[in-house]
């Protein structure tokens, strides 16, 4: 009965993907009756009214030990989850944005001390607000890496209390166009902070997406597709909803702070981030729709070195270069808000103290004692405005994915998913 049981879960697993199977947990050292800690976490969240519904997949050294869709689509809508059904991933765009900066990079197309303005001359002549709001030349010209880290200036127009996220609000760039039209309105607006200086969340890997357009000649739609979805065999993940799967593109929900609720979102915007037809300003920051077995493929290929099914997206070299600290020692850190749920620093030495650090499009534990949260050094990862999250751990050869829909979400989703994860562990590699 247990081979018959598995067979037909190897069946399911097969339809959706054929690429990635599911073992038996206990094959990879994870205990299959501790794993079901995380289907307790989840059905608490739903019966809690935490999250409507979620999808979780959990890989170990590339095989699937747990993947369930529970709960139902929306506040209103009982049909039950499921497991193809598709997320916005928001900044979870970051990371493969990152990626295909990184392979650009490899052919030598530019190097990470290039100044921005080689690609994006349209931001050459960018000011500083200083104190008494006097506009002011800039010391340092803004680099390459400098716009991978979020150490370049921008900001996000996240605080309407601060004057150049309020002209940030005021440009209204994601009704922009396109990415050109986007540079041209970022052109007019103040920077931050000096480049270099600070480490700030911000529209940064929107401007990356731009350069990668610029070098490559091509959409970063059509250079995704081309360079990392289709290679990877992601049929799933795309900027602009086929209208053949809106039927699986879920509603989207925010938490209602003042009532205590989630309600869903209703929004009638036509801009990038909100409306998913006809886009034209493709957001390498945020503007993606995917699945949590595609968003497993691209992360499980990272943890793999670069290649998945035979299909190789970057050198493992390079990713190791990409998941190690980038801020300096010397540099400060602002906060800012963002999709990022760990990053509460406000000094790069409280940051060394928190152990947490940024390298080229992830986040990253370089100190789990410090995090007090159970874990990796060396874990990397990222998360989405909706509540999605991913690390990946490098020691326990450790992929991990999980799927909300949920704006403002005042839950701590990703630590009791660390917990309900590591804790199935019955063999750890570190």
């Amino acid at each position: 009965m247990k081979n018959f049981l598995t067979a037909i879960l190897l069946i399911s697993i097969g339809i959706l993907n054929s690429q990635l199977k599911e073992v038996l947990p206990e094959e990879i050292g994870v205990s299959s009756e501790r794993i079901k800690l995380i289907t307790d976490l989840s059905e608490d969240y739903i019966k809690s009214n935490k999250v409507t519904g979620i999808v979780n997949i959990i890989s170990r050294k590339g095989k699937i030990v747990y993947f369930k869709a529970s709960g139902n689509r929306g506040i209103d809508d009982n049909t039950p989850m499921k497991k193809n059904d598709l997320f916005r991933i928001y900044s979870m765009t970051k990371p493969i944005t990152a990626v295909a900066a990184m392979q650009l990079y490899e052919k030598g197309k530019f190097n990470l001390d290039d100044l921005v303005s080689k690609f994006i001359p349209e931001l050459k002549d960018l000011k500083i607000l200083d104190s008494e709001n006097n506009l002011k030349s800039v010391k340092n010209k803004m680099t390459m890496l400098q716009l991978l880290t979020h150490t370049a200036g921008f900001s996000y127009g996240f605080n309407p209390n601060d004057i150049v996220d309020k002209k940030y609000t005021e440009a209204d760039l994601w009704n922009s166009k396109d990415l050109d039209e986007f540079a041209e309105k970022i052109s007019e607006l103040p920077l931050k902070f000096e480049p270099g200086s600070k480490w700030h969340y911000s529209i940064a890997v929107d401007l990356t997406g731009l350069v990668i357009e610029r070098i490559s000649g091509k959409t970063l739609d059509d250079y995704f597709n081309e360079n990392i979805f289709t290679p990877l065999g992601m049929n799933d993940t795309f900027f602009e909803v086929p209208n053949k799967k809106l039927n699986r593109f879920l509603p989207n929900h925010y938490y209602d702070y003042e009532n205590k609720k989630i309600v869903k979102v209703n929004s009638q915007k036509k801009q990038a981030m909100s409306d998913y037809n006809n886009v034209t300003l493709y957001s390498g920051g945020g503007g993606l729709v995917s699945t949590a077995m595609d968003y497993m493929i691209f992360a499980e290929s990272l943890r793999n070195g670069g290649a998945f099914n035979g299909n190789r997206i970057l050198s493992p070299k390079t990713i190791n270069f990409m998941t190690k600290n980038h801020l300096s020692a010397s540099l400060s850190n602002e906060g800012g808000s963002g999709e990022n749920p760990s990053w509460d620093t406000t000094s790069s030495e409280e940051a060394d103290n928190s152990g947490f650090g940024f390298g080229l499009g992830f986040g990253l534990v370089t100190n789990t004692v410090a995090r007090k949260i159970i874990g990796s050094d060396g874990e990397y990862s990222w998360g989405g405005a909706a509540g999605t999250i991913f690390w990946i751990d490098p020691v326990e050869e450790l992929v991990v994915v999980t799927m909300i829909q949920l704006m403002s979400s005042p839950w701590k989703l990703r630590e009791d998913m660390k917990i309900a994860t590591y804790q199935s562990l019955i063999e750890s590699y570190e």
